[in-house]
């Protein structure tokens, strides 16, 4: 076992963790007041449910032994099942703990369903949430991760480079993310009530976790403490910023302001479109990476209104979007004699591949579940509040300022009504 090695990954895997909950406030903050508490729980419950997975099967079918075409992984560490304390990964002197890598790729496994929630706030049922990530990650990102990082994956085999999650984590979220906002619909008041941010200073806060955590992310995809982590967490950073420039430049071309949450958002665009890309590319790549991913992203965004779909915190436009750019890059901007033609053309093979395929399942799972139990919202619940509807709490008292936005419900009961303001001002 190598210690330094050892103690990185661990480390690396400790700030993927921090994600989710930065991921939560990043998402959390977006929303509108009636809905931040369960827009911070569509994140939280993934680290319960996915951990759950992880251990029971996830583990085994993302990395075990393929069963054939390299599609899946066997069962054989179902439970975990024949791995102890002493078990290695990868080969000596480099070797670490199974349970170290383990744990940093449950970290991947857990963010990537939060991720998907942003498309769907203020409207979903929660406990079909739960549900439905439960199964989204069993049959779609078990078995895109193995495709994509295990040896005998069939996209590992082509040659597709995914350092970090390009395809596995931003357009697997993204696309299912746009597949379950079709299914379920536009929220009550979309493109005609203001929808704005609650919260942006928690928006901000979010944004900087995400940024923080992201060199785990990226560097600890290295699995080892060397040059290409230095240069992964190098890259990173540069993208990021420049991303984040990008952004703003043309918010203030076109919409006349640098806004907080252009920054941000600018900011995860460019952290989405390097995550694939970092390790492959010298700091003048990761400039171009992170321009392009700015600028196209935020004009993305806008796409919802023109074609009428209600990705509710640009899920399509940030992740989707950017991880096919950072994907596609590759094949232009790598060093080393990586780049060119052939390149770019297996890059385009992982990325539409599993774009499509999250997709197609991810609209089949949303379907069933609302033909079922119901994946949506009621109409009152929506329009009262999700939070008192599903929580039975409110993320502020506005009661210590002289007024509430929705009556006192009893944690037992789970009632929405609503009740009439005592300070128009403040329930406004």
């Amino acid at each position: 076992m190598n210690g330094a090695n050892t103690a990185f990954v661990l480390i690396s895997a400790a700030l993927v963790m921090l994600m989710t909950p930065g991921l939560a406030f990043f998402y959390g903050g977006m929303v509108r007041v009636k809905s931040a508490l369960n827009m911070l729980m569509m994140s939280f419950i993934s680290l319960g449910v996915v951990s759950l997975l992880w251990v029971l099967f996830g583990y085994s079918l993302t990395f075990g032994d393929d069963i054939g075409g390299g599609l899946l992984g066997n069962l054989d560490h179902i439970g975990f099942r024949g791995i102890e304390p002493t078990s290695l990964w990868g080969e000596k002197p480099d070797a670490i703990p199974v349970l170290a890598f383990a744990l940093f790729q449950l970290m991947f496994a857990v963010i990537t369903p939060a991720l998907i929630s942003g498309a769907v706030a203020d409207r979903v049922k929660f406990g079909s949430w739960a549900l439905f990530i439960t199964l989204w990650t069993t049959v779609v990102y078990f078995p895109v991760a193995h495709w994509v990082w295990q040896a005998d994956g069939w996209l590992f085999k082509r040659e597709v480079i995914d350092f970090a999650g390009g395809t596995a984590v931003h357009i697997n979220a993204g696309a299912a993310g746009l597949a379950v906002a079709l299914v379920l619909g536009k929220r009550i008041g979309f493109k005609k009530d203001p929808m704005r941010p609650h919260n942006l200073p928690l928006v901000m806060l979010g944004s900087g976790l995400l940024w923080f955590g992201w060199f785990g992310f990226n560097a600890g995809s290295a699995l080892a403490a060397n040059g290409t982590a230095a240069n992964m967490a190098f890259n990173t950073q540069v993208a990021t910023g420049v991303a984040m420039l990008g952004w703003l430049a043309y918010e203030r071309i076109r919409h006349g302001a640098f806004t907080t949450l252009g920054a941000a958002s600018g900011a995860v665009a460019g952290l989405v479109a390097i995550t694939p890309s970092g390790a492959a590319v010298n700091a003048w790549g990761a400039i171009v990476i992170g321009l392009v991913a700015g600028v196209v992203c935020s004009w993305a965004v806008s796409l919802k209104y023109k074609l009428g779909f209600d990705d509710s915190l640009d899920v399509v436009g940030v992740h989707l979007v950017g991880g096919v750019i950072g994907t596609l890059l590759v094949g232009v901007l790598a060093t080393d004699g990586v780049g060119g033609a052939a390149q770019l053309g297996k890059q385009a093979l992982g990325a539409f591949t599993v774009l499509l395929y999250s997709f197609v399942v991810s609209w089949i799972l949303a379907k069933l579940i609302d033909m079922t139990i119901g994946f949506r919202a009621s109409e009152d619940d929506e329009l009262g509040g999700i939070d008192q509807a599903f929580h039975a709490e409110t993320a502020y008292d506005f009661s210590a300022v002289g007024g509430s936005a929705r009556s006192t419900v009893p944690a037992a009961t789970g009632a929405s009504a609503p009740q009439k303001p005592h300070n128009k001002k403040v329930d406004a």
